[in-house]
């Protein structure tokens, strides 16, 4: 195998969803640097697998990641692994991936279960355009100021959330986004208890404070975006939209309006494809 950190994903549940070539990185490699190193020897034990486990998170020092790059400097082979799923999905160690590449150092990502993306392909929301938010702040002003600064984002929202804050993060996405606006749980995912529910988030918080059960466990909260606001082209921007278009291409002629106006160069630029 050739040498190099190679950026291992490990199931985020069931054990079946680890690839083959995740299995062999592991069993050849010659330091498996883990965030926990508990959680890591139980899932390589599972598989047969003895390897050397070093500690490597956002609180190690740097002799741990000097370790690392020693080992792969030295012609080894390096596999960088989380508690579950994709490494560096709102996990640590891209500065060690940062540090590595500096150093002229090969890193090799070894695909595999995430998260978030998981949640994403069964929410049966929109996937075209997503923004992964990762664990939002855990005080309740903080968590509630940023909630407003995504209020208005057209991307699908994906939100990871401790089972503790659950209900309170629901509630301030009621606030924040609509009683209507339709969002996914998904917990547990690949797991004996999943639960995938899509509903509008006002259903969804009634249906977790039901329920203790969904207040436990990994939760991965999507959240549709807010859909195209429907505004209204008034006379006197139609009429200097269409002027401009005998003299600009019709792009540049929809951006110069949605300069002077604050109407959205999108609605703009239909608008004028619609005169046609």
């Amino acid at each position: 195998m050739d040498s190099g950190l190679y950026v291992v994903a490990t199931p985020i549940g069931n054990l079946g969803d680890i690839s083959r070539r995740a299995l062999e990185v592991l069993a050849a490699a010659d330091l498996v640097a883990a965030e926990d190193t508990r959680t890591t020897r139980n899932l390589l034990a599972k598989f047969n697998i003895d390897n050397q486990v070093l500690a490597y998170h956002d609180h190690s020092d740097a002799r741990a990641g000097r370790r690392i790059l020693d080992c792969v400097t030295g012609g080894g082979v390096v596999a960088l692994v989380s508690d579950a799923g994709t490494p560096l999905i709102s996990d640590p160690g891209y500065r060690l991936v940062r540090d590595a590449q500096e150093a002229g150092l090969v890193v090799f990502p070894v695909p595999g279960p995430c998260a978030a993306v998981a949640a994403l392909s069964a929410s049966g929301l929109p996937t075209d355009r997503f923004l992964f938010e990762g664990f939002l702040p855990g005080k309740a002003t903080a968590r509630q100021g940023r909630l407003a600064e995504l209020a208005q984002r057209p991307e699908t929202l994906v939100f990871y959330e401790a089972p503790h804050r659950v209900l309170e993060c629901l509630a301030d996405m009621v606030e924040a986004f609509g009683a209507e606006r339709e969002a996914l749980l998904a917990r547990e995912l690949t797991k004996a208890f999943e639960t995938l529910r899509r509903a509008p988030l006002a259903d969804l918080q009634t249906f977790v404070a039901a329920d203790s059960n969904q207040q436990r466990g990994e939760i991965v909260l999507v959240v549709a975006g807010q859909r195209d606001r429907v505004e209204t082209i008034d006379a006197d921007s139609a009429r200097l939209l269409r002027r401009l278009a005998q003299e600009l291409p019709p792009k540049r002629a929809a951006a110069v309006v949605a300069d002077l106006t604050g109407l959205r160069k999108k609605q703009l630029y239909d608008f004028l494809l619609q005169q046609d």
